[in-house]
C-alpha cells in the first residue's frame, strides 16, 4: 500500500498512535506522566495546539492544530515517541524486532501512526466526540467522565459537554481507525 500523508500547513489533524504489539503500557500514572512530559517538551520546541486527547492502555487519539505555515507533524511525532521511549520504565520497552532495532526504535510504539486531515467543523466535532467516547467504546468505563486521561474534563469545564455526556451509545460512523 502506498500511503501518502496529507501535509497541510496550519492544518488540523486527528491521530491514532498505537503501542507495539498493542501492549497495555500506558496503564500506570508514571507512564502517562512520561508521555505528557514528552508532549510538553516537543510543544516547547515545535508548537501545536492539542485540541483533544485520550490516552488508553495500548493507544491514544488526539487532535492537533499546527501553526500557520507549518505542516510538520511527522517530526513532532518522532520526537514524542523517542522522548517517551528514552524516559519510560525500561521494562516497558520490550524486545525490539530486528527491523525496529535497525531503525533505532525501542519496541514501544508501532512504527506508523494513523493521521486524518479534518475537513470541516462537522468532521472536527465528530472526531472530538470519538476521542472522548473511546474509553466507553472499549469498555474501560461506563461514562466519558469516568476516564481520567482525557481532555473530556476540559471540555466539560468550558461548557461544551454536560458532565454526564457519553454514558450511553454514540454513533461515530466513519470516524477513527484503530
Amino acid at each position: 500500500m502506498n500511503y501518502r500523508r496529507n501535509f497541510v500547513a496550519g492544518g488540523c489533524f486527528f491521530f491514532t498512535l498505537v503501542t507495539a504489539g498493542r501492549r497495555p503500557i500506558l496503564t500506570r500514572m508514571n507512564s502517562v506522566a512520561v508521555l505528557r512530559e514528552a508532549f510538553r517538551s516537543v510543544r516547547a520546541r515545535y508548537p501545536f495546539r492539542m485540541d483533544a486527547v485520550v490516552i488508553l492502555p495500548d493507544h491514544l487519539h488526539c487532535i492537533w492544530t499546527l501553526p500557520e505555515g507549518d505542516a510538520d507533524f511527522a517530526t513532532r511525532w518522532r520526537l514524542i515517541k523517542t522522548g517517551f521511549t528514552r524516559h519510560c520504565d525500561p521494562l516497558l520497552r520490550g524486545m525490539a524486532s530486528q527491523r525496529q532495532a535497525k531503525r533505532g526504535e525501542g519496541g514501544v510504539w508501532q512504527h506508523r501512526y494513523w493521521e486524518h486531515t479534518l475537513r470541516d467543523a462537522d468532521d472536527y466535532v465528530r472526531h472530538v466526540e470519538y476521542i472522548h467516547y473511546n474509553p466507553v467504546k472499549h469498555g474501560y468505563v461506563g461514562s466519558a467522565a469516568d476516564w481520567a486521561w482525557s481532555s473530556f474534563h476540559r471540555y466539560v469545564g468550558m461548557g461544551a459537554y454536560p458532565p454526564d455526556w457519553g454514558g450511553g451509545c454514540v454513533d461515530f460512523e466513519g470516524v477513527g481507525r484503530e
